[in-house]
């Protein structure tokens, strides 16, 4: 057996083992900061400082705005491990999962603020012992609940349900799929992944998803299969929507495009490809002022699934936590107990530039339509 391989199960694509798992020196946060950061941008626009950017768009510091969202990444357990994870989730990552405690922590922050929504994310999410427990209860409190889903760990017995359970409850499942072709997502997820993705999706549109119900919302979201930023989101909805009906009779309401960040297990493909340089470089050409204010770190509050707050998910993968004017770190227990973190300014890099190039990109997609 190969050393980055894990024993095929029936039926599902053979993961990689994880950063973590394979002893990467890329498992450290701070590597992937001072990879990025190595990189000579002397020559691009604002010299590759991030701070710079902002201040050229009159928004530095950056500051946040009123949480709108609470973002809860509930672990990096998940039943697949895809080339361009910035999570560095996998099968192999049984040891970062959400306690209840902390699940119970993320639910009274909930009480505190004024968030109206609460995205789970992973991992796959729903591997999560207490998934389930986590959006009955927010359901139960009114909230909009956001399921973030690799489609294919809905196929598995344990989880086999949950279209017609999330169905009921009115969640809104945000399914990640590189691409509508065969081709495109097998290449980033491994083979076979996007025929169980079509399965996963029928069994979403047999439990009412993609037709149309605001109450049972598909959103799939598409990411570049390369060192390229994505297409205008517009454009692709429209070209995804009729070729997946077309070829395999599944509907879905709406797609976002999202940029790959130079993260974790993408930022390990952009160095094996020799392509980071001319990525960061693409990345800084794109800088577009305009997405600036839209920038989900300024509305989202994001959880670690130790309970640590983050400004956004990407930072989190970094641990880059939001700091206080003085320095200090912020816990689940500080949301809404207090003003201290919405005086915070937040934390930015230069994996920023990703979130800022053409359209822009958040996990709610492109900013600019």
């Amino acid at each position: 057996m190969a050393p980055d391989a894990l024993p095929e199960r029936t039926g599902e694509p053979r993961p990689r083992l994880s950063l973590v798992s394979r002893g990467s020196p890329l498992a450290s946060a701070a590597r992937q900061i001072a990879a990025v950061d190595a990189v000579d941008l002397s020559r691009t626009p604002f010299a590759g400082e991030f701070r710079l950017a902002l201040a050229s768009a009159g928004r530095f510091p950056l500051l946040p705005g009123e949480a709108e969202v609470l973002q809860v990444n509930l672990g990096k357990l998940c039943n697949m491990s895809c080339r361009h994870c910035h999570v560095d989730a996998g099968p192999d990552r049984t040891e970062a999962q959400m306690s209840r405690e902390t699940v119970d922590e993320c639910l009274a922050a909930l009480d505190r603020t004024g968030a109206r929504t609460l995205d789970l994310t992973g991992g796959a999410p729903e591997l999560n012992p207490h998934f389930r427990h986590l959006v009955h209860e927010a359901v139960r409190r009114g909230k909009h609940v956001i399921d973030r889903c690799n489609l294919t760990v809905l196929l598995g017995a344990p989880q086999s349900d949950l279209p017609c359970w999330l169905a009921e409850r009115g969640v809104e499942v945000v399914a990640s799929l590189p691409h509508w072709r065969r081709r495109g997502t097998d290449a980033q997820r491994g083979e076979g992944t996007f025929e169980r993705s079509i399965e996963a999706i029928r069994r979403l549109n047999a439990a009412g998803y993609g037709s149309s119900d605001a109450r049972r919302t598909l959103t799939l979201v598409a990411n570049p299969v390369g060192a390229f930023l994505p297409g205008g989101q517009a454009a692709m909805e429209r070209e995804w929507k009729a070729g997946l009906a077309r070829d395999h009779g599944v509907t879905f309401d709406r797609l976002l495009a999202l940029t790959n960040m130079p993260i974790s297990r993408f930022l390990e493909w952009l160095e094996e490809s020799g392509n980071l340089a001319a990525y960061m470089e693409r990345l800084l050409g794109a800088f577009n002022p305009a997405t600036v204010g839209g920038l989900m770190c300024r509305t989202t509050l994001s959880i670690g699934w130790d309970g640590t707050v983050y400004d956004c998910d990407f930072n989190q993968m970094l641990e880059l936590g939001s700091r206080s004017r003085e320095g200090r770190g912020f816990h689940v227990r500080d949301v809404g107990a207090g003003a201290e973190l919405g005086r915070r300014a937040v934390v930015t890099g230069r994996h920023c530039f990703g979130c800022t190039a053409g359209a822009g990109s958040t996990c709610g997609g492109a900013i600019e339509t």
